[in-house]
């Protein structure tokens, strides 16, 4: 899949500032090296969060990453933010899908020739579990491409923290914000792409109403494919330091199982599939339904294989002792 000269980012999560959890940056250097040797071009890459944290605008992440180890020297390739300084820098590609029709991916990532994703596979607080499609779909996306997915409202704003910027005034395209003593929301004007919340530092503005977990699982799926459409990729994943919550906490809780191994695929639909199932039979019991009961994990793989973007089906081969 690598081809000379051309550009293949690999897809990680930086971690936030204070978990320990993320995949290690040797791991990447491990692949980088690989890509080298095939006289590829690979970049480290992740998109800004929608919440504000460690990782919400572009100087922040790059701070963290390489205070969680991501720099040029351990990695041995640029670590570029695919959406940019705020989280506004993307590509829209059409997907027409169930629940998403025009899918806002970082630029870095939708441009880029092919994709090697490495992720953490762990449980998750709202989808159960955070995989290959996790880490694709939903941290590919811009800032505006993470609120489609989290929400079903337009934004709202919090009037405590509005510091009177009026970045978000300037930015918004449709003209549906007015600033005076705080930001005002026009929601007859409103579109709900949530430039506001990428431009805000403050964090007055915020997403709607949120999704139900069946929601965002599937447009996580939905994103994943339009983040993989015409590009080769090969999907890795790390069944190790299994927490029960994603890498965006900024602290660490006791696995929920013992550590596994290394898993790789082409599907990463067969993939998360096969993860979930050993950790399963490892545990003897499914450790992600105990964590977050009420969350189907079932759900983003089920709507995954729906849309062709892989099947649940697999083989298994084991090619090192663990």
């Amino acid at each position: 899949m690598i081809e000379k000269d051309k550009m293949t980012a690999v897809k990680v999560h930086f971690g936030e500032l204070g978990n320990m959890a993320y995949v290690r940056p040797n791991y990447v250097r491990t692949v980088v090296d690989a890509i080298k040797r095939l006289e590829g071009k690979p970049f480290v890459t992740d998109a800004n969060t929608l919440y504000t944290g460690s990782r919400s605008n572009a100087i922040d992440h790059i701070r963290t990453a390489f205070l969680n180890g991501f720099t040029y020297d351990t990695v041995g390739a640029p670590v570029i933010i695919a959406d940019g300084l705020r989280g506004s820098d993307e590509v829209r590609i059409p997907i027409n899908g169930d629940y998403v029709k025009e899918a806002k991916v970082g630029t870095a990532v939708a441009l880029a020739n092919n994709i090697v994703s490495v992720s953490h596979f762990k449980g998750h607080e709202q989808t159960g579990f955070g995989g290959a499609l996790k880490n694709l779909g939903m941290g590919s996306a811009s800032r505006a491409g993470k609120m489609e997915q989290h929400s079903e409202s337009k934004p709202v704003v919090i009037t405590k923290s509005c510091i009177r910027c009026r970045m978000c005034e300037k930015h918004c395209p449709v003209d549906a914000i007015t600033v005076n003593e705080y930001a005002v929301i026009d929601y007859d004007k409103c579109i709900g792409c949530g430039q506001c919340i990428a431009m805000c530092a403050y964090g007055a503005m915020s997403p709607g109403k949120g999704s139900n977990s069946d929601s965002l699982s599937y447009k996580i799926a939905e994103y994943t494919k339009a983040v993989l459409e015409d590009k080769k990729s090969l999907h890795l994943s790390l069944i190790v330091d299994i927490s029960p919550n994603c890498d965006c906490w900024h602290v660490n809780e006791p696995p929920i199982a013992a550590d596994i191994g290394i898993a790789a695929s082409l599907d990463p639909v067969a993939l998360d599939k096969a993860c979930v199932d050993l950790v399963i039979d490892k545990t003897g019991y499914d450790p992600f339904g105990k964590a977050h009961p009420g969350i189907s994990w079932k759900a983003q793989l089920e709507h995954a294989e729906k849309i062709g973007l892989g099947s649940t089906k697999y083989e298994l081969f084991q090619v090192a002792n663990p």
